[in-house]
């Protein structure tokens, strides 16, 4: 009976998940490897042949109102598992199923595959900093009595730089809620998993990775096998033709300041017109793609922002509505900056594009990032926001500038080009990525 891999993605992380199936099929085409998940995905139409999507059906909204959407991201995996177990059921009838990899959010699962006896792994799209993170906070747990979202004060995780309370995810802020439960549970059984990829690789991450293998994440218990296997970047459907591409190509090279915060990164009217008016103070060209305030999907550039800008900004400014094709932007020789929310997709997308960046994180995890781009990696100037996270003109034009102009952001752009050469190399013959995927293949048919 052939030995097949299940990949099992919540609709938060599937672009990421297609990514890791397609990096393990050109290493292994012979491998079949299936994709399940409830979402719907574009990456997912061009997956190599032994890739296969099988999605799940809908299912009717819990009698219990769900509160957010991080919530959410956790109970849709635990309502699908009997489905689930079914199409584990039927795939295991065809050919031995040798690893189930699951999605952080996906961690419900774990119910049906201790049932059925199939090894289960996890894959944190977050990274090794991630995998610290969730290793350590059972332990975290143990030893501090108030509730992180009340405390006020620096955390060491492992092989990290020295945290903020406030810096990590709100989900671990307070024990009362769903959330703070799921997370719990799921870094438990990531504990007790068979192993964890995580997208990273050693270029970046390997003080992390040396802490997580030395078993200082899970002191005086064992620790999974870490597999860094990336970076794996989602490769969407190509835009060969944009006219912010078009824009791009006229501009010189590593002169542009690119500004993009990913599918949710909305701000306030008043955050929109204070970055204009940073961009336009600061001098320097930059392409912005820019979504509309919240509450206010109708407004035209003209209603947002400052009177005149996009007049007085033209021969050096490319403004573009919603949505921008980030990768290839990032690949464009003319981009020399990059202002980011710190998704980890972002990040190694510039990482592997070699483009310095300003942090500027607005949710989840991406403040815990933005501590480990600045401070780790230096690969990242700083954004201080005010109260509530208001970043005034001042203070973006001066980073802008810092990036642009100064010997500071020269090293950072130097840094970066040196990441981007590391990055390529994980994934070239006998990269470190590769190797890690090697050792992951052999420990789930040696397991078996």
């Amino acid at each position: 009976m052939e030995k097949t891999i299940v990949l099992y993605a919540s609709a938060e992380h599937l672009n990421p998940t297609v990514a890791l199936a397609t990096f393990i099929s050109t290493h292994y085409p012979t491998v079949p490897i299936t994709i399940i998940s409830t979402a719907v995905s574009s990456a997912v139409a061009s997956t190599p042949p032994s890739v296969t999507y099988r999605r799940l059906p809908d299912l009717s909204p819990p009698q219990t109102p769900i509160k957010n959407h991080v919530e959410a991201f956790f109970e849709t995996p635990r309502l699908h598992n009997p489905i689930l177990r079914a199409a584990l059921e039927e795939i295991s009838q065809k050919s031995q199923i040798v690893a189930l990899v699951l999605d952080f959010f996906c961690n419900a699962a774990c119910q049906v595959s201790a049932a059925l006896g199939i090894p289960t792994y996890f894959y944190i799209t977050t990274g090794a900093l991630g995998v610290a993170v969730l290793l350590n906070f059972p332990t975290l747990v143990e030893t501090v009595d108030a509730d992180i979202g009340d405390m006020n004060e620096y955390l060491q995780f492992p092989g990290t730089p020295s945290i903020h309370s406030s810096d990590l995810p709100e989900i671990m802020f307070f024990r009362g809620s769903n959330v703070y439960s799921h997370f719990l549970e799921t870094a438990n059984n990531m504990r007790k998993s068979c192993g964890i990829l995580a997208n990273g690789f050693d270029g970046i991450e390997i003080r992390l990775k040396h802490a997580i293998e030395n078993g200082l994440c899970v002191p005086g218990g064992v620790t999974p096998p870490l597999y860094l296997v990336g970076p794996q970047i989602p490769k969407l459907n190509p835009v060969g033709d944009h006219d912010c591409l078009r824009w791009l190509d006229s501009q010189p090279r590593k002169t542009v300041v690119f500004l993009c915060f990913g599918r949710r990164g909305l701000h306030s009217s008043e955050q929109l017109r204070e970055t204009a008016v940073a961009l336009e103070r600061s001098g320097h060209r930059f392409l912005w793609s820019l979504r509309n305030p919240p509450g206010n999907p109708t407004l035209s550039l003209e209603e947002i922002l400052p009177e005149g800008f996009l007049e007085r900004t033209k021969d050096r400014g490319f403004v573009v509505r919603t949505w921008a094709p980030q990768r290839e932007v990032l690949g464009h020789q003319a981009v020399a900056g990059f202002v980011t929310h710190c998704g980890r997709s972002s990040v190694m997308e510039a990482v592997a594009s070699g483009v310095a960046m300003i942090a500027w994180p607005l949710y989840a995890e991406q403040r815990m990032n933005k501590v480990f781009l600045v401070e780790e990696m230096k690969a990242a100037l700083p954004l201080h926001a005010a109260e509530g996270g208001f970043v005034t003109a001042d203070e973006l034009e001066r980073r802008v500038r810092e990036l642009m102009d100064s010997n500071t952001g020269r090293e950072i752009r130097r840094r970066v080009a040196e990441m981007k050469a590391s990055a390529a190399a994980a994934l070239g013959e006998n990269g470190t990525s590769v190797l890690a995927l090697h050792n992951f293949i052999n420990d789930c048919c040696t397991r078996v």
